[in-house]
C-alpha cells in the first residue's frame, strides 16, 4: 500500500502502488508541479485502480489530445503516475471501500455529468483541479497551490461565469 499522508502533507517518491483486490476499488489523488513560472501550482488527477486495471482520470487544457477524450476530460491521457514535463508526480490521499467506490462512479460519469467538459481556462477554472475537486465534491479540500480547485464551489454560490462571486 503506499504510504498515506493527511491532507496537505506529501509523499514523494512513490513510483507505483502496489495491486488491489480485483472486487475492489481505491482511488488514489496525485499531482505534479508545472513548469516555469507556474511552478508554485500544481496538477491534480485521480486513479481509479480496480484490480490490474488502473485509469487516470484528469482536464488537460487542450480538448480531445489523447487517450480517451471527452472535450477537455481526458482518461489515460498519459502513465498513471506520469509527471509534468520534467516535474515528478507525487502522491497525496488514498480512497477505499464505500469512499473510493462513490469518487469512482461520479468520476467515471464525469464525460455525461461534468458541466465544463467543453470549457478550460487557467484562472480561475474550470481546469484540471475544478475537475478534481468536483469528483471530490467535500472528501477532499485541494490545497492552494491546486489553482481553479474553488472554481465549482464558487459557481455553486452564484458565481458569474468568469466564476467571480456576484454581489
Amino acid at each position: 500500500m503506499p504510504p498515506t499522508s493527511p491532507p496537505g502533507k506529501r509523499v514523494t517518491g512513490v513510483k507505483s502502488a502496489p495491486k488491489v483486490e480485483p472486487q475492489s476499488v481505491a482511488v488514489e489523488l496525485w499531482a505534479a508541479r508545472l513548469p516555469g513560472p507556474f511552478r508554485f501550482a500544481e496538477h491534480c488527477w485521480l486513479l481509479i485502480r480496480r484490480g490490474d486495471q488502473c485509469d487516470r482520470w484528469e482536464v488537460w487544457q487542450a480538448a480531445d489530445v489523447g487517450g480517451e477524450s471527452w472535450g477537455h476530460v481526458h482518461r489515460n491521457l498519459m502513465a498513471p503516475t506520469a509527471g509534468i514535463r520534467n516535474h515528478p508526480a507525487y502522491f497525496l490521499h488514498r480512497w477505499c471501500e464505500h469512499e473510493a467506490a462513490r469518487i469512482a462512479h461520479r468520476t467515471e460519469a464525469a464525460p455525461d455529468s461534468y458541466p465544463w467538459c467543453g470549457t478550460y481556462r487557467y484562472v480561475p477554472g474550470p481546469n484540471s483541479n475544478t475537475f478534481v475537486q468536483w469528483c471530490l465534491e467535500d472528501r477532499y479540500r485541494l490545497s492552494w497551490r491546486s489553482v481553479g480547485a474553488g472554481y465549482a464551489r464558487r459557481m455553486r454560490k452564484g458565481g458569474s461565469k468568469n466564476g467571480l462571486v456576484k454581489k
